[in-house]
């Protein structure tokens, strides 16, 4: 029998009471005189606050964390500190990266899904919900922003959270920097930066190229990146920021992934067919947005934002069959935000209002061809599908006195599909259609000021999310049908939390926070074989969890970070699937209830030990990982084992006169565990299994002169 909600609640608050105790008990007396460590964020509200007085769980790195030390080429590098999300490099740069937010877009076998993703406030995920990242330019990223909770439900469709990439500004003066690292596996990046302020003109331009010959065979991949920020501060009351990047990745190789019996035969092999197909990827995508911020008085601001893109994919798949070895794709994006603030008072007490309009739009031309041997063969698909989604949306908040503020907003989202089917014969007739979706999200939340070091926080909200183009693709489990799967509904979810927030002394932040999401309609796979993936709604799920962020300064130059996550995502219904059968008329296989989700580890932790010595600009850090084990497919027949990775990292800068010098070296996995980095959730022929590499090195160096 499923546990009520009211029991499973209280179940999931213990570890938050505890926490919240610790957190009281620990608080310094200097409290008139806090020291503010917590970062400045725009996601949550969309202007500019602390974190520290918002009732969200939002974690913010900044510049050094995104790159001193680190390789600059996974957005995974910055976002495994943070917690409640899970981030993993496949070692497959055709399929970007696994990335996971309380259990949201776990199952997405490719790309990004259940997350929404942003550059610069331009997204990087697509109306239906489907995102990469591999555009993001880490070397010129100022801050990455990582929300999660209720409130991510304000950015629309896909929202189980929101990543959020910002850029640097230019330096004051004209600044070049060049820099190259190389490592294991032959893998090398090199790039070029520069920026500066000229007048009222500020510019940043970044380029760079990363190489490597992977860690498992057939794994090879270049991938060509250029990012750009120029902003014109016309006045004191009006600028505009342009905004472009570019990303070029041919002819990535897929290594594809391995069964269990496979990797322990040799864990660095390519996957079944890979090389016979010579499965590879080819991806080129550009897009550029232009920025309008102006005050119209000093309490009332707008904010126009357009955007426009392209991007061209084409993929070879280890499949023999008619139409579905090669996938080609041209993509053509464009978008608008439009949003008016106000700040002002109501009732004597500060009041912050912001309403908008969204709209996103993607035109995509989707054909399919015979993989033969690795070359193109016949046409087997041909259809123009579109996708845009029309939205409205509100939010304020307002402090009702020095100790009680109180947040809200709601958002409209309407949702539109069409496909134009151009592949029409005697054996395949019109598969054209369409379907809309839509939905109303409500969030609120509410924080108490206990003391100006002690914040208490809750909220609540409603979220949707619909179907991707991609589970949309087949509709029959046979293949005796053909057309888009316009049977499947958007997954609805109820999420609720509570949390607290504080400083410890005057150098300690700690966050805390314990949900609560419940699903109705989960998109589940039904049949995964043969390249075909069918997808399905099951009824109800949930995930519940805690998790705990301290972040602090030691004195003496030694700084910590550790980060935990609980998540007991499961199913609470039972359901029938039909796997990976080959003869699947209907469902047929159970799945019971309590199963957990696969591709969600119940527990993991990030943790963190640094030291620097200013007088020599060294620095240097210890991070250590550990993952619990995580299941493989619903019917949690297999799992990828628990592991624990330690890594260490050094850097050393110099500067004299204009220049500037810095050294890095890094070792990860030092102790050489065999484990495996990610999984392909539900994936056909048992191939689910995407193996790291052992110890591996990385050493680099930038050299940068401000004239």
């Amino acid at each position: 029998m499923r546990r009520s909600f009211t029991n499973s609640f209280e179940l999931a608050l213990k570890p938050a009471c505890i926490a919240i105790f610790l957190l009281s008990s620990g608080i310094s007396s200097a409290q008139d005189d806090p020291v503010r460590l917590a970062p400045i964020v725009v996601t949550p509200t969309r202007i500019e606050q602390s974190s520290f007085d918002l009732p969200v769980s939002i974690d913010a790195f900044n510049k050094e964390q995104i790159q001193q030390g680190q390789s600059q080429v996974n957005l995974s590098e910055t976002l495994m500190r943070a917690p409640g999300i899970v981030a993993n490099t496949r070692q497959n740069y055709a399929q970007d990266l696994q990335i996971s937010i309380r259990g949201f877009g776990a199952r997405s076998t490719f790309g990004i899904r259940g997350v929404r993703l942003y550059a610069d406030g331009i997204p990087l995920t697509m109306p239906d919900g489907q995102g990469q990242a591999a555009n993001i330019d880490l070397s010129s990223a100022r801050q990455i922003e990582v929300m999660r909770g209720p409130f991510s439900a304000l950015y629309g469709n896909s929202s189980g959270g929101v990543i959020n990439v910002f850029t640097e500004d230019g330096p004051q003066d004209f600044t070049i920097t060049g820099s190259v690292w190389a490592g294991s596996f032959d893998s090398s990046r090199v790039g070029l930066k520069l920026g500066g302020q000229q007048g009222a003109v500020n510019y940043i331009f970044d380029v760079s190229r990363f190489d490597t010959d992977g860690f498992r065979d057939h794994s090879a991949a270049t991938r060509d990146t250029a990012n750009s920020k120029i902003r014109l501060d016309i006045n004191e009351d009006t600028k505009v920021t342009l905004i472009a990047n570019y990303l070029n990745q041919p002819d990535t190789q897929d290594p594809l992934g391995l069964t269990r019996a496979q990797m322990q035969q040799n864990r660095e092999q390519a996957g079944t067919n890979a090389v016979a197909f010579d499965t590879r990827k080819a991806i080129e995508n550009s897009q550029e947005g232009a920025i309008l911020e102006h005050r119209i008085s000093p309490e009332d601001s707008i904010r126009v934002l357009g955007y426009t893109g392209k991007r061209t994919v084409q993929q070879f798949l280890a499949l023999p069959f008619a139409g579905r070895g090669v996938v080609d794709l041209n993509r053509d994006f464009e978008g608008m935000d439009l949003r008016w603030t106000r700040q002002t008072e109501l009732v004597g007490r500060p009041f912050t209002f912001t309403a908008g309009v969204n709209y996103d739009n993607l035109n995509e031309i989707r054909k399919g061809f015979t993989n033969v041997a690795g070359n193109i063969g016949a046409l087997g698909r041909n259809e123009d599908d579109t996708v845009f989604d029309f939205d409205q949306f509100m939010q304020a908040q307002w402090d009702l006195t020095e100790r009680w503020s109180v947040s809200g907003g709601v958002r409209h989202s309407v949702v539109k599909f069409k496909s134009e089917d151009h592949f029409i014969t005697g054996t395949n007739g019109d598969d054209s259609g369409s379907i809309d979706f839509s939905k109303t999200t409500p969030v609120a939340g509410v924080v108490f000021k206990v003391n100006p070091v002690f914040n208490l926080y809750a909220n609540a909200g409603k979220g949707f999310e619909t179907p991707t183009f991609a589970e949309l693709a087949y509709k029959s489990t046979l293949g005796t049908s053909t057309g888009l799967n316009f049977a499947l509904k958007p997954a609805d979810s109820t999420n609720f939390e509570i949390g607290a927030k504080a400083y410890l002394g005057t150098s300690t932040r700690v966050n805390a926070a314990v949900f609560k999401t419940e699903t109705k309609n989960e998109i589940v796979v039904l049949l995964n074989n043969a390249g075909r993936s069918v997808y399905q709604n099951v009824d109800n799920t949930s995930r519940e969890g805690f998790e705990l962020a301290i972040d602090s300064k030691f004195g003496n130059g030694f700084t910590g970070l550790l980060s935990y996550t609980y998540l007991d995502a499961k199913f609470d219904n039972a359901f029938l699937t039909c796997g990976t059968s080959t003869t699947c008329a209907a469902p047929n296989i159970n799945v019971p209830s309590g199963n957990k989700i696969p591709g969600v580890p119940a527990n993991s932790v990030y943790g963190e030990l640094g030291w620097s010595y200013s007088p020599l600009g060294f620095a240097t850090a210890v991070e250590a990982r550990w993952v619990d084990k995580v299941f493989v497919n619903d019917l949690n027949s297999e799992s990828a084992d628990a592991y624990t990775l330690v890594n260490l990292r050094a850097s050393f800068e110099q500067k004299f006169g204009g220049w500037k010098l810095n050294e890095f070296a890094r070792v990860d996995n030092i102790f050489d565990k065999m484990y495996v980095g990610s999984v392909i959730v539900n994936a056909s022929a048992g191939q689910y299994y995407e193996p790291a590499p052992g110890t591996s090195y990385t050493v680099g160096v930038s050299v940068s002169y401000r004239f």
